[in-house]
């Protein structure tokens, strides 16, 4: 009954913020209010501050699910460009999500270094949204992902078995792939307000994309709990030593441009 009613819940959230009801939008513009030193009190701190608001989202996923961005974008209503590689993902829920939203484009695609397409894996035997949340260019990611339990523990919470043969557990996938150059030309993209990141690992060679020289963000927003120590390290010194502060959210961490302090 618990696992009916969670699922009921998320369908009329869904269905609520897809169709902008005043009910969703209302909620989060006259009730809600974020907590004191949590990441959507600092995202909400900057999306009152700057009008016209442009966001960049790389890996966003179903666009709702644990996304640190997604009340804002309805509630402020902010302009930006959201990636996410994973076609079943994009097409079932990304995209309706935001097909009302004047200001959002959707893009079915990953960013990258080159231009065409690359191998991202994902669980093989569900696309619930634990799953298709854990898909990444690392299979590292994965496989530690089996190794804690983790898969075994939402499986079992799903009522699935996972498959005898390991074969079965990762399976690869072509996504297509743009850069930040194509991107930004394509779209015309003049200016970064905030750079949300989730890619299961790959946030420190996103990050590596950017030429701040170029087009500097005001704020980046990205996880660290799949990056390594060394590039965990690595990625810090880079956005420091590039004049942001760092402000760590348990396995998040938001790097504001020093323009803003």
């Amino acid at each position: 009954m618990k696992k009916f009613l969670n699922s009921l819940r998320q369908k009329l959230v869904f269905s609520l913020s897809s169709g902008n009801s005043c009910i969703f939008l209302g909620f989060y513009k006259y009730v809600y209010r974020p907590s004191p030193g949590s990441l959507a009190f600092e995202i909400d701190r900057l999306s009152k501050k700057y009008s016209d608001f442009f966001v960049l989202q790389i890996g966003a996923n179903d666009g709702i699910t644990h996304d640190p961005v997604h009340k804002f974008i309805k509630r402020d209503q902010w302009n930006g460009i959201l990636l996410e590689p994973q076609k079943d993902v994009f097409d079932k829920f990304l995209r309706p999500l935001y097909q009302n939203q004047k200001g959002i484009k959707t893009i079915h695609a990953a960013l990258g270094h080159h231009e065409g397409e690359a191998t991202i894996f994902r669980i093989g035997f569900s696309t619930a949204r634990w799953a298709t949340g854990l898909t990444s260019f690392n299979k590292k990611v994965l496989e530690n992902a089996f190794a804690s339990g983790h898969v075994a523990r939402q499986a079992k919470k799903q009522g699935i078995a996972i498959p005898d043969a390991p074969a079965d557990w990762i399976v690869e996938e072509k996504v297509p792939v743009i850069t930040v150059q194509g991107l930004t030309n394509k779209f015309k993209i003049s200016k970064i307000d905030l750079l949300q990141i989730d890619t299961e690992g790959f946030d420190y060679e996103i990050i590596q994309m950017f030429d701040f020289g170029k087009l500097r963000p005001k704020a980046i927003s990205y996880e660290n709990s799949h990056l390594s120590a060394e590039d965990r390290d690595a990625c810090e010194e880079l956005l420091s030593t590039s004049g942001y502060r760092l402000m760590h959210f348990g396995g998040n961490t938001l790097a504001l441009s020093m323009e803003l302090i």
